[in-house]
């Protein structure tokens, strides 16, 4: 592959793994306290001191290293098929609108269960795309570069599943992604049909 068709999702890592060790030595990145002061989601602040740059900030950062090693190589590999099949321009917009759709989500459900916890994460936005290829898939009828529908509908299922028998987990954020991914890849994906020869 062609390391200019996923340059953006180079660069997503790359930003994500800078912010993630640049607070390393700063403090704990597991902390819930040191995490908010530095961007990650806390629905009270955003709306009653107004920070709604939360939604996107915590989009990068993650508690832990392990936290940011299951969601850099979900994203290398996940985010490397749909930018080659959507191009760059339209693989950011999914990435980044579908994180915002996932927090969204996760505010609505906190502010109706009335418990808020803080959070972050860049998985919002890779179940975005994780719903985008979902639909290229469908209509490509079953696969989408080196992936298959099973293999995405697989994918999904098991990390709902294990999302939803685990703890601290904001599994709104995955459903939210999900959703906004798949409905901006109903949008913003084209399919390129091939053109009839002339007799």
């Amino acid at each position: 592959m062609n390391r200019k068709n996923y340059i953006c999702t180079a660069a997503l890592i790359a930003v994500n793994v800078i912010l993630f060790f640049g607070l390393s030595f700063r403090g704990m990145t597991e902390d819930a306290g040191f995490m908010l002061a530095h961007g990650a989601m806390y629905v009270p602040d955003i709306l009653d001191k107004g920070k709604y740059y939360e939604l996107v900030t915590s989009m990068f950062l993650h508690f832990g290293f392990q936290h940011l090693m299951n969601n850099m190589v979900s994203l290398a590999v996940l985010g490397s098929q749909l930018e080659r099949e959507v191009g760059k321009v339209r693989f950011l917009l999914i990435y980044f609108l579908s994180g915002l759709a996932g927090n969204a989500l996760s505010a609505v459900f906190e502010l109706r269960s009335g418990t808020f916890a803080v959070s972050a994460g860049a998985s919002g936005a890779i179940f975005g795309i994780i719903g985008a290829l979902f639909y290229i898939a469908v209509r490509n009828h079953g696969r989408v570069g080196d992936v298959s529908g099973r293999g995405i509908v697989f994918m999904v299922a098991l990390s709902l599943y294990l999302g939803f028998t685990s703890t601290s987990v904001d599994n709104f954020a995955h459903v939210g992604g999900l959703i906004g991914g798949f409905i901006l890849g109903v949008i913003l994906y084209h399919k390129q049909m091939p053109r009839a020869e002339g007799w």
